[in-house]
This record gives C-alpha cells, sequence and structure tokens, in this order.
C-alpha cells in the first residue's frame, strides 16, 4: 500500500474509533484498536470490515529511536548577509525602529568616553574602532576592577563612571529589544557589501595606475631615447656635434670654399676623361669643333675661381664676399653707417665725386662762387643726373668683385648645377664606353673604331672604371645630404635659424620625455605608498568583520537551542 494509503486509513480509523484520538494513530495502536473493536462491527459495515483488513495486512513499522527525532535540532541555520537585518526583524528578534535607540546610545557612548581612568587596555578599545555592545561589556568589566575602591557602604559605586547613567546604562540600553545584535548585523552588512569592497577596489586602482605609469615610464624613456639618437643622428648628417647648433653651422659655412677648392682641385685629374669625351663626340658627330663640357673643362683648368673671373675672363683685383657671422634678425650690427653725412651737409653742401661715389644732383647758387667747388662742372640737364645716379647705383667698379660674382663657381647655383650636369654627362659616358669595351667582341664594333683617334683606341676597361670611380667620387661629395645643407645655409642665412630650431626641437621632445618618464616614477611610487596605507587598513576590517561574525552567529545560535548558524555571502 502507497504511503497515501496508509495515511487515509489511519484518518479513517481515526474517525471510526473516537478513542484512539486520545493517544497518537500508529499501525500497532490501529491493530489494537481494530481488535476490540472488530465483534461490534456489524456484517453490513463493509467500510469497516475492508479497513480492518487493510490495517492487519499492513507491515509493522519500527518505531523510531528518540535520538533520531532530535536530529533536526542540529541542523545548521543558513542565513544571508544581505538579508540579516530583515531576517532578524521578521522573526521578531529587534524593534523595526532600532535606529533611533541607537543615535540615543551613541551620543551616551560619545559623553562616557571623555571621562575614562588611565587603562592600556581601554585604550586600545577605544582608539580607533567603533564601539559595540560587546566593547561596552569590557569596558563595564574593568571599570569594575578600576573602580572597586569607590563603592559605598550600600555596596554601590559612587565614581559617575560606574553610575547608571553611564557605561551600566549603556549596556542595559543595548540591551534593550535586543539592539546590540541589530546593530551588529548592520555593521557587518555595511562592512560586507560597502567597506571592504570599497577598500579592494582602492587598491587595485592603485595596481592599475601603477602599471599604467609603469607602461608610460618605459615610453617615456623609450621616445626619450629616439628623439635624442634622432637628434645627433641630425647632427651627424650636418657634420656637427650638436653642442652649439648656430656656431657650428656656422663655422661649417666657414669652411665651405675650403671644401669646394678640394673639389676643384680633384677635377684637375679629368683631363683624359674631357678629352676621351670630346674626341668620340668629334668622331661619332662629325664636329670635332664644337666644344663639351666647358663648365668642367673650365674648372679643370682653372680651378674653383670666382664667377667674375668665369664671366669677365679676369681675375678681380678685390673680392667682397658676403658675411654670414651676424645673425639676420640683428637689425642693429646689419644697419647701414651713415658716417658723418649730417654734419657734412650742415658745413658744406657741395659733395665731391670721389669721396662719396654719388652724384646726388644738388648744387645752390649761394654756394656757386666757393673756390673749393669751382672746379666741378655741375651741369644743369636733369636727363643726365638721371643717368650718373642709375650707373652709379648698379655698376661696381672694375675689377671689384661683389654680390654674385664674389662666390665662386660651385658656390653659386647656377654654375654649381651646370658643373653638376656636366660630371653626370662625363660619367654616363665613361661607364657607357665600360660596357661597350667588356663587350666588344663583335666584327662591326671593332671595325667602326678602327678609323677612331688614337685616345679612342688605347683606352682599356680598367681605365675607364677608374675615371668612373673619380667622377662617382666628386659627384658625391658635391651632392652629399650635408653639402646640400651647407649650400642653403649659404643661399639664405635664415636656413641656419630654421635647422638650429628644427633640431633643438628634437631635443626639447627629449627633455620633455625624460621628464615626464620622472613624473610617471614620482607617480608610481605614490601610488604605490597609497597601496601600502590601504593594505593594513584592509587586514583590520577583515579581522574585525570576522570578529563580528562570529559574534552574531554564536548570539543568534543562543536563540535557537545551540543550532549552528552561518552567515552566507561574507566571501571574507
Amino acid at each position: 500500500m502507497t504511503k497515501v494509503g496508509r495515511v487515509n486509513a489511519l484518518e479513517a480509523i481515526s474517525h471510526i474509533c473516537p478513542q484512539s484520538r486520545k493517544s497518537p494513530v500508529t499501525l500497532e495502536n490501529c491493530r489494537m484498536l481494530l481488535k476490540a473493536q472488530e465483534p461490534m462491527l456489524s456484517g453490513t459495515d463493509l467500510l469497516g470490515q475492508q479497513l480492518s483488513r487493510t490495517v492487519l495486512k499492513l507491515p509493522s513499522v519500527p518505531r523510531e529511536q528518540p535520538g533520531k527525532l532530535q536530529d533536526h535540532q542540529h541542523l545548521p541555520i543558513d542565513i544571508q548577509t544581505s538579508k540579516l537585518l530583515d531576517w532578524l526583524v521578521d522573526r521578531r528578534h529587534c524593534n523595526l525602529k532600532w535606529q533611533s535607540l541607537v543615535l540615543t546610545i551613541r551620543e551616551k557612548i560619545n559623553a562616557a568616553i571623555q571621562d575614562m581612568p588611565e587603562s592600556e587596555e581601554i585604550a586600545q578599545l577605544l582608539s580607533g574602532s567603533y564601539i559595540h555592545y560587546f566593547h561596552c561589556l569590557r569596558i563595564v568589566d574593568l571599570l569594575k576592577g578600576t573602580e572597586a575602591s569607590t563603592k559605598n557602604i550600600f555596596g554601590r559605586y559612587s565614581s559617575q563612571r560606574m553610575k547608571a547613567s553611564d557605561w551600566q546604562e549603556i549596556v542595559t540600553l543595548y540591551e534593550k529589544d535586543n539592539t546590540y545584535l541589530v546593530e551588529l548585523s548592520s555593521l557587518l552588512v555595511r562592512n560586507v557589501n560597502y567597506e571592504i569592497p570599497s577598500l579592494k577596489k582602492q587598491i587595485a586602482k592603485c595596481q592599475q595606475l601603477q602599471q599604467e605609469y609603469s607602461r608610460k615610464e618605459e615610453e617615456g624613456q623609450a621616445g626619450a631615447a629616439e628623439m635624442r639618437e634622432q637628434f645627433y643622428h641630425s647632427c651627424k648628417q650636418y657634420g656637427i656635434t650638436g653642442d652649439n647648433v648656430r656656431r657650428e653651422l656656422l663655422a661649417l659655412v666657414k669652411d665651405l670654399p675650403s671644401q669646394l677648392a678640394e673639389i676643384g682641385t680633384g677635377a684637375q685629374s679629368l683631363g683624359e676623361a674631357i678629352d676621351l669625351y670630346q674626341a668620340c663626340v668629334g668622331f661619332v658627330c662629325e664636329s670635332p669643333t664644337e666644344q663639351v663640357l666647358p663648365m668642367l673643362r673650365y674648372v679643370q683648368k682653372r680651378g674653383n675661381s670666382t664667377v667674375y673671373e668665369w664671366r669677365t675672363g679676369t681675375e678681380p683685383s678685390v673680392v667682397e664676399r658676403p658675411c654670414l657671422e651676424e645673425p639676420p634678425e640683428q637689425l642693429e650690427e646689419d644697419a647701414i653707417d651713415w658716417g658723418d653725412f649730417g654734419a657734412e651737409a650742415v658745413s658744406n653742401t657741395g659733395i665731391s665725386a670721389e669721396a662719396s661715389g654719388i652724384d646726388w644732383g644738388i648744387s645752390l647758387e649761394s654756394e656757386s662762387k666757393d673756390p673749393g667747388v669751382e672746379g666741378i662742372d655741375w651741369g644743369d640737364d636733369a636727363a643726365a643726373l638721371q643717368i650718373t645716379v642709375l650707373e652709379a647705383g648698379t655698376q661696381a667698379p672694375e675689377g671689384v668683385a661683389r654680390g654674385p660674382d664674389a662666390l665662386t663657381l660651385l658656390e653659386y647655383p647656377e654654375t654649381r648645377n651646370q658643373f653638376i650636369d656636366e660630371l653626370m654627362e662625363l660619367e654616363i659616358f665613361l661607364s657607357q664606353r665600360a660596357v661597350e669595351m667588356s663587350e666588344e667582341a663583335d666584327i662591326l664594333s671593332v671595325s667602326q673604331f678602327q678609323l677612331a683617334p688614337a685616345i679612342l683606341q688605347g683606352q682599356t676597361k680598367e681605365k675607364m672604371v677608374t675615371m668612373v670611380s673619380t667622377l662617382q667620387d666628386l659627384i658625391g661629395r658635391l651632392t652629399s645630404l650635408q653639402m646640400q645643407h651647407l649650400f642653403m645655409i649659404l643661399a639664405s642665412p635664415r636656413y641656419v635659424d630654421r635647422v638650429t630650431e628644427f633640431l633643438q626641437q628634437k631635443l626639447k621632445q627629449s627633455q620633455l620625455l625624460a621628464l615626464k618618464k620622472e613624473l610617471m616614477v614620482q607617480k608610481q611610487q605614490e601610488a604605490l605608498q597609497e597601496q601600502a596605507a590601504l593594505e593594513p587598513k584592509l587586514d583590520l576590517l577583515l579581522e574585525k568583520t570576522k570578529e563580528l561574525q562570529k559574534l552574531i552567529e554564536a548570539d543568534i545560535s543562543k536563540r535557537y537551542s545551540g543550532r549552528p548558524v552561518n552567515l552566507m555571502g561574507t566571501s571574507l
């Protein structure tokens, strides 16, 4: 028979046999009652007979031991920590309006703290921790020992510390409606849900900041090293050390004429290559009178002379080269020196042409009789005066090289570009001729050069390669990056300022990144110190929270006959 059937049968028997209600209805009792009532059951009472047969056929159930009936008392009580306050209120362990009573207790505790005896344990209890019920109990016990001498003849304490208005009253208020239990539970919930996660989050944030600052420190160090390397690499390209960029660049420009003179000297060894190219052009084009490579031929014979000498064919007596030492922004040093022009104008308005070099075309009738100016014919023709001014202002004296004429052929952009073009032209010719000589195996090419000049027939491939190497060296020296920068400085003095600013910017960026690295190190130390200050607080809070958990579990366990209590969800 199923369990449901047995229960229904027992209920029916209890209904039929009223006397069975006085004792617990069990199968053994039912059998005894049915045997006693069986003669009284009529034959027509089929229900009673059926129940009798059913109950009598049921197997006997062993009687439960008394110890097993009490096993439920040892079952643990599991309480979710987040629901602990609601659990206490629902089971009438505390009052719903416990907060107001706690405020009153806190006020009394703050007042009682002001008058405490000197005790190391009491000072430890009162320092840096939230004073709760169990602290108050311990303080009362300690005060009983320290204030024992203050009892009067009636056995009561005469000390204000032990009167009812102080700690004993606080303990009494705590015990009213189990206020201490709900306060401890509130502290536990606050620590578990807010205080501990907040400290853990702050520590995790400090660790994250340390990693981030460490990464930025490495980036700053790498960036500073990279920018410093770029600075020195750029300085190396310019041919300077970087100690004083502007001064070193100007010093390089001073050395530029000597470097160009060496290149011009190196071009003197190209006479045979030029003659070879001239002979080949005359042989192939049948125009021996046409001159090739005029600039290169001139430099090969005369060296790196001035543009004035190249243009006029005569060497200048005076060369007035532009001065680059003065910075362009210093207008005071570049200002025009007027001399004593003002004084001379006041004392003597007749200015001699030999002294000034300029005919101003000014004459005064009041001074026409001055014997100092009788030998000068000022004239009255305005057109002649205008022509004289233009010629005096635009033409340099004979034999004086100034402006572009004072520059050398390799300094002046137009002649330098022509020189480089002719070098490349000659290099291409010699390179192609070397390739042809290495592949000169067919009869046609041999027969073509049978009538060529002796200079063409007497060349070898090795000689061609040597001349090509010389040309490539000259071209490389003229077109190097350092030489290009020097030419830019020579053409525009303000280029020195731009290059200086460009290089100094790299150095400043390197210094800024180095400062950023130091700042990241400092912030990393600050985050580490903050973490070191938070970790003891977290450890202390965890210890206090575990203590609260044990106190609450023990107190609730006493209220349920010692059943074990587990506060779930603390994760401490």
